[in-house]
This record gives structure tokens, C-alpha cells and sequence, in this order.
């Protein structure tokens, strides 16, 4: 008999245990067990045709219409023509004319391949299939399909979706009893079937229900593993001790708000307040600010590290990129004025020590800088990696600061606050808005301080399509519209997806078979790149105008001079990458264009055009694109352009988005727990599983009660780095 930690290659044999292993991480039974059905094929009952899409690896369950033979370049070519009953599908075969003898109309069959597209029709190409056995034939349709649901998983062209099925009928069948980490308590409470139970009814259910019972419990599993983890996680950090930050007499952080140019606003107030609450305790603050573009964040992060510079301790600030770091450098410069001067004759009475630690700066400034940070004699550091090196030592660290959370892993996080003598109170930002179950499952460690309303001065921000395809003069407007606000002495940002682009450009020919072709074809061929758009409108819709480009494969040197050049007026536009995503503050900045808009996520198309309308000035942002009428891509961009709710659009940026990039870059594959766990549809069970969570751990915090329950916990704990909470 199998345990959920035999190897699969004692039961399968090695040859499938490798493909298994190639194909999709599987080793165990385990691992096994949890690659769970896509969806189910009812018996009888033929596949949806028009829902397929082209590029997905698809099983169907469908009826052969018609087959036939032809000869064409020398090869032949069978074409088999499978039907739904509406909708038609051709499947083709290159020089194996032998399979006409299994292919018969009106056989029905599971067919699996890569939907392509050719002439506008939907096909297969050399698809893997297993024909369903004649209503006469019982021995073989029990061997086969001895249910009336067949479940459907995901699959490679080695290991189609059956061949799956057939290795979950032999695991299963030789499945020994196996140890229930669910509290008994919680299965009777939600009446869910035992663990070996749900694995039996999610890959071989005899009805739906069972399906669904069994789907509902291993979802709930995950939610409430990760929930506990989390649960602990908060606990233990309330058990660790620190100074608390809360200066007696606040002078950095009084000079500071006496010269800044605006009053906080409501919001800006409220977490001011949370966060000198959190500051006053003796165990290290653990929060999440979250804020709309523009919102003032970076104000308030500068508050809190100048009140634990009052108090005689050291903050460092962590940015995923050095044009951000170099951004919060100068702006944190420009609000602080004097008062970041000490050492220096500008310095008045009331000042600290602001210095910028970046990985391209030469080995004696750095050098300086390690030594200055290891004596106290700088309050206030703002850097990129380089923070985290080996030659970083700090002489009292109280405060770190990471911005654009999402884009470092726990790991990096934990790096730099271990330079710390003792536990440094942390506070991570992102201007990425999230949504409330997003905030329950990979934020749920952390307290939350949302800033909603933008600070006084912040121009509204117009966004409009640009259909490239339908209407291309419309793009002959947007560079003229380019040349008008640059006119008027503002200055336009544009934006495209890549640097350089190895692939030729469409002809005017090419692109009308494209659009004939549709979306899938166009994503492809071309996409915009810098270094050839820059030039190119250099030389003509925008010749004349001072034009610079921005990317990532420049010097640090260069970017600096670039940002600084675009900053001080000296260049009219600036066409780069998405480097210019966040922290970018230019407030003449009145306009933006995004090339191959299509080619973005929701809330990046939010956070880039986050870059204009700082100053007083209206923002107009254009979305140029050649994605097709009625596409997903095209609802996206519509949904951008329709409003400027932050948080509106990160709920559908979730939705549309994969699990595992909301969860983390291995959520959604490998090895992970969490494979079920929708942070959207399960918002309800969410809910369940964290009170339960915290019930649980109330009356037993260590889980020593709970011996099976407390091992899955440190099984997820484990993979930490490489699941959901890499957030890198």
C-alpha cells in the first residue's frame, strides 16, 4: 500500500515517473495527488468548442464529423473534422494516413494538442488522442473511463490529460489510510469528507457534488495552513524585543513639517499616527502602506524615519531599482533641504546625514559611506541592494523602509534587517493597490495603513485608446498632441515594452494578415523598442524636439544624467521602458503615449501613467495599441481607461492575472500547498479559515495539540522562499 510520501516511481514505474517529474516537479504521491482535474468531461456530453483559446493546451471530449485525405507538397495530409454539435474543430495529421482506419465519424474521442490558428479557423496539429470505447465495448470502457465523470488536468504533449488520469487510477487504488491534519472539530463543522476521501472523490467523483465537497475541503486546507502560518508569524513578532523610536522631542521631524510646502492630508494624518504608535512599542513594527499613485507615501515614510533618527537610531530606505533610489534620494533631498546637511557648512542646527548607497558606485565611495553608516554618522541611507553587502554595518538600524514591496522576496527583506543590533521596526509600501483578500493572504503578517486621497496640487489624468489597427491616423494625432504639449513647455514621457527588438518590422501587408489573423498572431511578431523609436521620431513625427531614452541596459552614470537632464526641463521627451514605473516625480510632465499597451498588466498601465498630472498641470495618457475589438486585452485597457480607481483596477488586474502572480512566482506550479486558493471566489472561505486560524492558535499557540497540523505548517513554513511569500 502507497503513503502520501511513497515515490511515484514504486507504483508507475520509472519511465512515467519521469516524464512526471520533467514534466510537472512530481515525485510523490503526494505531489501527485495534488495535481488536480481543470475542470471534468461528462460522458456523453461533448466539449464547448468556441471557448477554446488559441496557444492553451486542451483535452476535448468532441465527435468526429468527417475525415478525409489529400495530397499537397509532397505529403499527405489527413484532416479530421471533430464537432460539439455546434461548432467544429480540425485536427490534422501529417504522412500517417494509416490513422483513417481509427479516426471513423461518429466515434467520439479525447483529443488533446496547442490550439493553433490557421486561416482564421482553429486546429490541432498532430494531436495526441484516445478514442472512447464503443457503448458495446464494457470490459475496455471500465478499463478506460470507469467514470462517468473524466477528469481533465493539466497536461504536456508527453503526458496527456488521460494518460494522467490512468497514473491517478493506479495511485489511488493503491492508496493505504492516511493521517487527517484537519481538526476533527472543522471536519464535522463544515461536514467535509476526510483527506483520503476528498483526494478519491476530486479525481475520480462519482457525482459533481462530490467533486465540489472534495474541491471545497483541499481548498479550505490550503487557506487554513496558510492562515495559521501567518498567525505564528504575527505572534512571533510580538514576542521579539526592541527600542521603541518615539523621540521625546521630535526636532528633525517639528523642522521638518514647519518647512514642508502643504499640510498633510486626512489620510496622510491618520497613518502618521499609526505608525508613531507602532514606533512607541517595545516590539518591532510590522506594517504595510499602501497608497495610490501619488498619494504621499514617500512624505510619510520620511516622517517615521526622521522620528527614529530623533530618537538616536538609523533608518535605511530599500528600492528594487537605482532610478528609484536615485528618485527618493533627490526628492527626500528637496523636502528635507538644510536639515540633510550635517557635516557640511549648509547644515543649520538641526540636521542628519542623507547618503545614497547604490551597487555602481566605485569601491572608495563606497568604502566612505560603510564606514560613515558604521559610526552613526549618517541618519538616513537610501540604496538599492547594495545595502544588503557583506561591508554594510550599521550602528543603531531602527527603521527599514522597502518600497515596491512585490518586487523583493522575504529573504532580501530579512537581509538587510539582520544588519540591525537588534530587531528593526519595518515598513514596506507599494503603490500598487490591494485588494482585501490579496491583503488577508500574502500581506496577512502585516498590519495595513491605506492613503487614498491624493495630496492638494494633483491634476486629474485623462487616458485614451489609441486602436492603431482601425484607426491609424489616430497615431499621426498622438504625436501631434506630443508636439502641442511640448509646445506649451510641458515635457511627455513615452513609453515601450522592450529595448531593442530582434524581429523586423511589419510591413503594412504583414500587419492586415495579422489583424486577419487575429490577436494571437500579432503577440508573436514586432513589438515597439526604444532604441528604434527614439530615432525614428527624432527624425520625424517629432524632429526638432529635444528626445532622450531611458532604459535598463545604460550606465547607472547615464540614467542618473538622464533623469536629472528630464527633471531640470533640458529634454522634451523622454522615451523609455518601464524604469519609469514608480518613483518618477517630474511634475512638468504633462503627458505620457504606451506603445503596445496591450503588452501590460492593468495596474502597471496604472502605475506608469501615475507619472503625469503631478504638477498643476491636466495629465493625458495614451494607450497605443493593436489588440483586437471583443479580446481580453482590449476589455484591459478599456477597464484603464474608464477610471482612475486604483483599487478598481487591481480587482480586475486579479482577475484576469494567473494565481501565481498574485501569490508568488512558484505559487501556481512546482511543489507549492497552494494550487486551489482563488483570493477572489474563496473571499468567504478565507474568511472562515482565518477565524479558525486564530481560534485555533488562541488555545493552542504552538500547535503541540495538533501534531499532523503543526508538521503541514512547517512543510509550508519551508517553502517560504520559493512559494507565496516570494514575492520577489
Amino acid at each position: 500500500m502507497a503513503t502520501l510520501e511513497t515515490r511515484i516511481l514504486n507504483i508507475l514505474g520509472d519511465r512515467t515517473a519521469a516524464v512526471l517529474e520533467k514534466s510537472f516537479g512530481i515525485t510523490t504521491v503526494n505531489e501527485l495527488l495534488r495535481h488536480y482535474p481543470r475542470r471534468y468531461e461528462v460522458r456523453g456530453e461533448l466539449t464547448d468548442i468556441s471557448t477554446l483559446i488559441a496557444d492553451d493546451e486542451v483535452t476535448i471530449l468532441a465527435q468526429i464529423e468527417r475525415v478525409s485525405l489529400r495530397r499537397a507538397n509532397g505529403k499527405n495530409i489527413l484532416e479530421v473534422i471533430v464537432t460539439d454539435g455546434s461548432a467544429n474543430l480540425s485536427l490534422t495529421f501529417f504522412n500517417q494516413a494509416w490513422r483513417e482506419k481509427e479516426l471513423k465519424a461518429g466515434r467520439v474521442g479525447l483529443f488533446a494538442g496547442k490550439v493553433g490558428v490557421f486561416k482564421g479557423k482553429r486546429q490541432l496539429s498532430h494531436p495526441d488522442y484516445q478514442m472512447v470505447p464503443d457503448g458495446d465495448d464494457v470490459d475496455a470502457a471500465v478499463a478506460e473511463f470507469a467514470g462517468k465523470f473524466l477528469p481533465v488536468y493539466p497536461a504536456t504533449a508527453k503526458l496527456p490529460s488521460w494518460k494522467v488520469m490512468q497514473c491517478m487510477k493506479l495511485v489511488t487504488d493503491s492508496l493505504d489510510e492516511i493521517a487527517d491534519y484537519l481538526p476533527s472539530e472543522l471536519i464535522t463543522k463544515y461536514k467535509y469528507p476526510s483527506l483520503k476521501q476528498a483526494f478519491i472523490d476530486i479525481h475520480q467523483p462519482k457525482e459533481l457534488i462530490n467533486a465540489e465537497q472534495a474541491r471545497l475541503r483541499l481548498t479550505f486546507d490550503e487557506a487554513l495552513l496558510l492562515q495559521l502560518l501567518l498567525g505564528q508569524r504575527r505572534a512571533e513578532i510580538i514576542k521579539l524585543s526592541t527600542k521603541h523610536r518615539t523621540p521625546n522631542t521630535p526636532v528633525l521631524v517639528k523642522a521638518f513639517e514647519d518647512r514642508l510646502p502643504f499640510k498633510y492630508t486626512d489620510g496622510q494624518q491618520i497613518v502618521n499616527e499609526e505608525i508613531a504608535k507602532d514606533l512607541s512599542n517595545k516590539y518591532p513594527m510590522h506594517r504595510l502602506l499602501q497608497g495610490e499613485v501619488g498619494s504621499g507615501k514617500t512624505v510619510v515614510a520620511l516622517r517615521a524615519m526622521l522620528s527614529v533618527v530623533d530618537s538616536g537610531g538609523q533608518a535605511a530606505l530599500l528600492a528594487p531599482t537605482e532610478v528609484l533610489a536615485q528618485q527618493h534620494f533627490r526628492t527626500i533631498k528637496k523636502l528635507l533641504g538644510e536639515l540633510a546637511d550635517s557635516g557640511t557648512l549648509q547644515a543649520g542646527e538641526i540636521s542628519t546625514s542623507v547618503e545614497l548607497l547604490t551597487g555602481s558606485m566605485s569601491a572608495a565611495t563606497k568604502r566612505a559611506i560603510h564606514a560613515r553608516l558604521a559610526s552613526g554618522e549618517i541618519g538616513i541611507v537610501i540604496g538599492t541592494h547594495a545595502l544588503m553587502s557583506d561591508g554594510v554595518e550599521f550602528e543603531d538600524l531602527g527603521l527599514v523602509v522597502v518600497d515596491e514591496q512585490h518586487r523583493f522576496g522575504v529573504e532580501q527583506r530579512d537581509a538587510l534587517r539582520m544588519k540591525a543590533k537588534q530587531p528593526p521596526h519595518l515598513l514596506v509600501m507599494t503603490a500598487t493597490p490591494i485588494p482585501r483578500t490579496v491583503a488577508m493572504t500574502v500581506f496577512g503578517d502585516l498590519d495595513i495603513s491605506t492613503l487614498r486621497e491624493l495630496p492638494g496640487g494633483r491634476s486629474p489624468i485623462q487616458t485614451h485608446l489609441i486602436p492603431v489597427l482601425e484607426k491609424p491616423h489616430y497615431l499621426d494625432r498622438a504625436w501631434e498632441r506630443v508636439r502641442e504639449e511640448v509646445g506649451k513647455g510641458h515635457q511627455v514621457y513615452i513609453v515601450a515594452p522592450r529595448i531593442v527588438n530582434p524581429d523586423k518590422k511589419l510591413t503594412e501587408r504583414e500587419m492586415h494578415a495579422a489583424q486577419m489573423l487575429g490577436e494571437e498572431f500579432l503577440d508573436n511578431q514586432n513589438m515597439t523598442a526604444v532604441e528604434e523609436l527614439a530615432p525614428e521620431l527624432a527624425t520625424g513625427a517629432l524632429k526638432g524636439l529635444k528626445i532622450a531614452m531611458l532604459h535598463g541596459r545604460q550606465s547607472s552614470e547615464e540614467k542618473d544624467q538622464t533623469m536629472i537632464a528630464f527633471a531640470s526641463g533640458e529634454i522634451d521627451v523622454l522615451v523609455a521602458t518601464t524604469v519609469i514605473e514608480v518613483g518618477v516625480d517630474v511634475p512638468n510632465a504633462s503627458m505620457m503615449v504606451i506603445m503596445d499597451a496591450e503588452r501590460f498588466g492593468v495596474s502597471q498601465l496604472h502605475q506608469l501613467r501615475g507619472r503625469v498630472g503631478r504638477g498643476g498641470v491636466p495629465g493625458l495618457c495614451l494607450l497605443v495599441t493593436a489588440a483586437a475589438e471583443q479580446t481580453q486585452s482590449m476589455e484591459r485597457l478599456i477597464a484603464v481607461s474608464q477610471t482612475l480607481d486604483g483599487f478598481e483596477l487591481a480587482r480586475i488586474d486579479l482577475e484576469q492575472r494567473k494565481e501565481g502572480d498574485v501569490l508568488g512566482s512558484s505559487q501556481s506550479g512546482g511543489k507549492s500547498h497552494l494550487r486551489l486558493l482563488r483570493v477572489l471566489r474563496d473571499e468567504d472561505l478565507i474568511e472562515s479559515a482565518r477565524e479558525d486560524a486564530l481560534n485555533l492558535l488562541k488555545s493552542d499557540p504552538t500547535l503541540s495539540m495538533h501534531d499532523q497540523l503543526l508538521l503541514e505548517v512547517e512543510k509550508l513554513k519551508d517553502q517560504e522562499s520559493s512559494a507565496f511569500m516570494d514575492k520577489s
